[in-house]
């Protein structure tokens, strides 16, 4: 394990658990988080041995997003070509999974976004109060939130800056599962675990044919998917997975 002064970093099983560690600033996000962050989610992507990646929050909450303190004293959380948090414009290569006990709000909401999945707690709150503060949602919401949910309710959330429950979050799509407090990283591993256990270079290439597809044309989508999947379908992990089935075993992959 790998221990930040305001991140942790830990490896379980495959799946790497990325912590934001300033629980008494409600794990508000500065530069030192962003781009300890970024760091981490780039040996996710270039660790063989890491097939996903869980983000969460010490102490019972998520992140309450930007660290006004420091952004005030010329500090922002943000990591040059990459976005808030290290992570809002340009996510891990690999699956990311948000684990969300008690906030996630502003930033904090910014950053599950940029995750692909979402566990959260079913005491949790997510939001983007942004508004509130006289300010955008810059990092990610105001552009991909009405992407995601319809649009006026996308906007609702904009413009009121109230947020919502966990359960209210998953009818909309935004959270996948919830879970008892205190049970929400536990759910996560728990996901993650079962997405690590399939083909690594599969997972790869379907995560970034579904994250990309909303930005190709219809010709341009076939086109890219063709030239992804076609590695993919001649590699020795689709050999194995095709022999595993037929011989009635788990597979060994080995990620080529």
């Amino acid at each position: 394990m790998t221990t930040d002064e305001q991140v942790r970093v830990e490896a379980r099983d495959g799946v790497q658990v990325i912590t934001i560690n300033r629980p008494d600033q409600r794990n508000a996000l500065n530069g030192a988080v962003a781009h300890a962050i970024a760091a981490a989610v780039d040996e996710l992507d270039a660790d063989d041995d890491l097939r996903v990646g869980v983000l969460t929050g010490a102490g019972g909450t998520f992140s309450a997003g930007m660290d006004l303190k420091a952004f005030l004293a010329g500090d922002v959380p943000l990591v040059e070509g990459r976005g808030l948090g290290g992570i809002t414009q340009r996510p891990p290569a690999k699956p990311l999974i948000g684990a969300v006990e008690g906030h996630a709000v502003a930033g904090g909401f910014e950053l599950l976004l940029a995750c692909d999945l979402v566990v959260a707690a079913e005491t949790a709150r997510l939001g983007v109060p942004e508004v509130k503060r006289a300010l955008v949602a810059g990092a990610g919401a105001a552009l991909f939130l009405p992407r995601r949910i319809p649009q006026a309710v996308a906007l609702e959330l904009l413009l009121t800056g109230d947020p919502i429950t966990a359960r209210r979050a998953a009818e909309l799509g935004l959270v996948n599962r919830v879970t008892a407090e205190g049970g929400a990283l536990g759910g996560a591993l728990e996901l993650a675990a079962r997405i690590a256990a399939n083909g690594p270079l599969a997972v790869r290439v379907t995560k970034q044919l579904a994250r990309s597809a909303g930005d190709w044309t219809t010709e341009q989508a076939w086109e890219e998917q063709a030239a992804l999947v076609a590695p993919v379908f001649g590699s020795e992990d689709a050999i194995e997975g095709a022999t595993a089935f037929a011989e009635k075993r788990p597979p060994v992959w080995k990620g080529r």
